[in-house]
């Protein structure tokens, strides 16, 4: 049956119809989408078309020096020969540029494929080594090329086009006098993408050659020091041809850190904090029978009137230099890795553990503050017993009734038990008052503990004190795994089940025996050398907690520009002033015929007062840690060794040592002021030269002086 013709010219019509709409739509979407692009957004893309075309290229900024209290480099720049590849003059060639780095890989003694990964663009996906710069500025192969490499590669420019050998400013961390000041100081590494979008629209934007400090005075003054990278920008064809240079901006170098270390100072104290491990590795663990570990330490030698800090020394240490030009793989976890005790740790400001009886001058303010006399009689027994519990004053000995400041003197655990027990019953025992005083942790928080002292450098630790509120939010924190171990009781009746159940069921409250142990610096009690160094400090200059501080001016590069860092405080000691005169002769009390008399033997008390506390911290499952805590009026040193054994006995020597050089007393007592390394405080700067450059002191290793013979000694 065939269709009339009428129906076969309407149906014609109909789809000329529909493919005229159809066109008519297309040609619409297309227009707008021309509108939107050209008219709506037609700025916007044509300002990223144009940014297309203009590719730059980054001169890195020379980066300020850090110095010591002399004006003594601690991290400079040293001038090194810089292999760089050009990428766009590689991509140029048939082979991109193979062959090229096959030969350079010859000259320079290394692999092709280590080449050529370092001259490939980073991405999400690309691993390191990789170069995370604008492709069109050269990228470094290395910074170690030696004279002969470089000259094989300028004498034979034809057989290396796109590759060049120029001196160039390289990070140098030189160690006077071989003070390492490792952790102190930092490293550097190349900013990443996250860094760069995160910095995008602040003041200081991040350019992708950028290397920014990491950790120490390098990351805390990073601004400072990196200055600004000159920037030199070209514009370019669709195959990456230099068409022409566009708008540019200008470079400055970095600004110059002083700091109040003295690289002498820093020098000993880290070699004596390291001699001191090598000693306490010597001696037995009574109570193990085997040697002590002396795993890791920490030493603080601090102007007391000021809080600014001489030295500061942290073991295990490693060198900064190993960050330089991009650190290895293998070196990376040789630094990160549990074997070799995380040497990156500033054990300083981030080393936390008991201080033992260091902190009695806590619980003696305290007690004072709660309305016991300094003066009064306290029973120094060989032992305190509560609830079948005894707890045993050091080596069980007794010292009949003594002050106050004869129990710091021999360091009575005991007078101290038993002045926390009382305090904490009448606060209500672990069913506490509603107005419970809790002196002993409220003194203990007003002397800086469980906070940052606000030292200018970075990831310092707030340490803690175990009062009331943090041993609720530990329980709500623990109480759920605490509880399911404890289901294995009373099947299972070890340490630890036994543990977890008491954690289950009254893990909320102060218990009795957390108010003793915490009364003489043991239990849950954390805290850091730098803390308690900021406190001996305070006891040393009448009360003022200082931040304690390392830098100590900002000089710009042409040294017209200095900004004065000024020591600043966070609060005073909550002890009345003759209260604090009393404490300051108990522990000189410490020095002379106490428990630290036996290391500071023939020292000229007389003329140079000597004060010390020393603690011996013991630590579950951990063999004891040693603290020694000294001042002097003109300075602070505190040292410790995890697991290292007694405070005295493993930290003594070596803070009688640091003294001696401080001073120049020499082993029988006389002083040889010309011997002193630092008489008294530093409050000057070094001296800034016309052109900014800032001028060094002379600068020699320390030697102790020799005795003076005696008139029999004399010779005939």
């Amino acid at each position: 049956m065939t269709s009339l013709p009428g129906t076969r010219t309407s149906r014609v019509t109909v789809r000329l119809v529909a493919l005229q709409i159809l066109v008519f739509s297309l040609l619409l979407t297309l227009g707008g989408r021309l509108w939107y692009l050209q008219i709506r957004n037609g700025e916007e893309y044509a300002n990223e078309a144009r940014s297309n075309h203009v590719q730059q290229v980054i001169d890195p900024a020379t980066r300020g020096a850090i110095l010591d209290a002399r004006g003594v480099p601690l991290a400079d720049n040293q001038t090194r020969l810089v292999v760089s590849a050009s990428r766009t003059e590689l991509l140029k060639m048939k082979d991109d540029g193979k062959a090229v780095l096959g030969r350079l890989a010859k000259v320079l003694g290394m692999s092709e494929k280590e080449i050529r990964n370092k001259v490939r663009l980073c991405d999400s996906k690309t691993p390191q080594p990789c170069w995370n710069g604008s492709p069109y500025q050269p990228i470094p192969i290395t910074d170690e090329a030696t004279t002969q490499q470089a000259l094989q590669i300028r004498e034979r420019a034809e057989e290396f086009p796109g590759i060049s050998a120029e001196p160039t400013a390289v990070r140098r961390y030189p160690s006077p006098v071989d003070a390492n000041t490792a952790q102190v100081l930092g490293y550097l590494s190349p900013v990443t993408d996250e860094e760069i979008q995160k910095a995008k629209n602040s003041n200081s934007p991040f350019l992708r050659s950028d290397q920014i400090g990491r950790s120490g005075l390098e990351r805390m003054y990073d601004k400072y020091l990196r200055g600004k990278a000159a920037v030199t920008r070209y514009e370019v064809d669709n195959l990456g041809r230099v068409i022409g240079q566009a708008a540019s901006d200008k470079g400055q170098a970095g600004a110059s850190l002083i700091t109040s270390i003295d690289a002498r100072v820093q020098a000993i104290a880290e070699k004596q904090l390291d001699q001191a491990m090598k000693e306490a590795r010597k001696q037995m663990d009574r109570n193990t029978g085997t040697n002590y570990k002396a795993d890791s330490g920490a030493v603080v030698v601090m102007e007391a009137k000021t809080g600014r800090v001489v030295a500061m020394a942290s073991n295990p240490s490693y060198d900064p230099n190993a960050w330089v030009g991009g650190i290895s793989g293998k070196d990376y976890a040789r630094l990160t890795g549990k074997a070799s005790n995380y040497p990156l740790l500033n054990r300083a400001i981030q080393g936390q553990a008991a201080p033992g009886s260091i902190f009695k001058v806590i619980s003696t303010a305290a007690s004072v503050n709660a309305g016991y006399d300094f003066n009064g009689s306290y029973p120094c027994t060989s032992s305190y017993s509560i609830g079948g519990q005894t707890f045993m004053n050091f080596e069980g000995q007794g010292h009949g009734a003594i002050n106050l400041g004869r129990a710091l003197e021999v360091s009575c655990d005991t007078v101290f038990y038993r002045l926390g027990h009382e305090e904490w019953k009448k606060d209500g025992g672990d069913k506490p008052k509603k107005d419970a005083h809790d002196w002993f942790y409220k003194t203990a928080h007003q002397f800086g503990l469980g906070k940052e002292t606000g030292i200018d450098l970075p990831n310092e630790v707030s340490g803690r004190v175990p009062d009331r509120r943090w041993k609720n939010a530990f329980w709500r924190a623990n109480k759920d795994a605490w509880c399911n171990q404890a289901k294995a009781w009373p099947k299972k009746k070890d340490f630890q089940t036994k543990l977890a159940r008491e954690g289950c069921l009254e893990g909320m409250k102060l218990h009795a025996y957390d108010s003793i142990n915490y009364a003489i610096g043991q239990g849950d009690t954390l805290v850091t050398p730098i803390q308690m160094a900021t406190i001996y400090a305070a006891l040393s200059n009448g009360g003022t907690l200082y931040n304690p501080s390392v830098g100590k001016a900002i000089v710009s590069p042409d040294g017209k520009d200095i900004k004065t860092i000024k020591p600043a405080s966070h609060g005073r000691l909550p002890v009345a002033p003759a209260t604090l005169r009393q404490m300051d002769a108990a522990l000189a009390g410490v020095a002379e015929r106490g428990t630290a008399a036996w290391r500071f033997q023939g020292w000229p008390q007389d003329k140079i007062p000597m004060h010390a506390k020393t603690g011996t911290a013991e630590v579950y499952g951990k063999q004891t840690t040693s603290w020694f805590a000294t001042y002097t009026k003109d300075y602070t040193i505190v040292m410790t060794i995890s697991q290292g054994g007694t405070g005295s006995g493993a930290s003594g020597p070596a803070v009688r040592n640091l003294y001696n050089a401080l001073y120049g007393v020499d082993e029988e007592g006389n002083i040889h002021p010309d011997a002193a390394l630092l008489p008294k405080p530093q409050t000057s700067l070094p001296k800034i030269e016309s052109d900014g450059t800032i001028a060094a002191q002379p600068i020699k290793p320390y030697r102790l002086p020799t005795p003076s013979p005696s008139p029999s000694e004399s010779p005939q």
